[in-house]
């Protein structure tokens, strides 16, 4: 696969080869679907707890005697049954919510999202951003000369630099993430894909 490398202002400064393994597979919506599951559930917290009859206060005794009253045997007037006592069964803060995918099916899932930014054109390859220091006016500067300003973006450089990131933290629709961080739900919910020339060949030798 052959794309055009712009610089900052948007004009074209050379081309450059990409490995169709990588950028130009056949995307496989199961496997993109289950690495998006599996990095969402990854992120729920066990925030939900009811108290068991264990853990209610009362009911240290048993409220009659076991035969002769006609009545139903108790043990406890906290068990599930009772007003006022343990729920059975309700949610703990410990339950695991982890979805487990095959290491093959999640870089599977990579290469498909890669692979469909490309084949919609929503992958701009930059060589590099330059900044003296961190300004949000250069950086929107740069976002209208690429012609991506307006949309959502998903800003990928090969290590973490600080001036882009700062440059692109007050604009609202732009996200900066270095190579090694990049992820199914972040590379999906952009419109936008700005890799730069490093970045673009750091996650090509991950996946190819």
């Amino acid at each position: 696969m052959n794309l055009k490398v712009l610089n900052v202002k948007g004009a074209e400064v050379k081309d450059i080869t990409l490995n169709d393994n990588v950028w130009g597979i056949e995307p496989h919506q199961q496997a993109i679907y289950d690495t998006v599951v599996s990095q969402q559930a990854a992120l729920r917290q066990g925030t939900k707890k009811t108290k068991t009859r264990a853990e209610v206060s009362g009911g240290g005794r048993k409220p009659w005697k076991q035969k002769g009253t006609g009545r139903a045997r108790q043990g406890s007037i906290r068990a599930p049954q009772w007003r006022g006592g343990g729920v059975a069964f309700g949610p703990t803060p410990d339950i695991n919510y982890k979805k487990s995918v095959n290491k093959k099916v999640k870089a599977l899932a990579f290469r498909s999202a890669l692979s469909l930014k490309a084949k919609e054109s929503n992958l701009v390859i930059v060589d590099k951003f330059e900044f003296s220091k961190p300004s949000t006016k250069e950086m929107l500067e740069v976002m209208k000369n690429l012609k991506i300003d307006n949309q959502k973006t998903l800003i990928i450089t090969k290590e973490k630099e600080m001036l882009v990131i700062k440059s692109a933290n007050n604009i609202s629709k732009l996200k900066t993430l270095p190579a090694n961080q990049i992820n199914m739900f972040d590379i999906l919910n952009a419109n936008k894909l700005v890799m730069t020339e490093e970045a673009a060949l750091a996650v090509e030798g991950v996946y190819a």
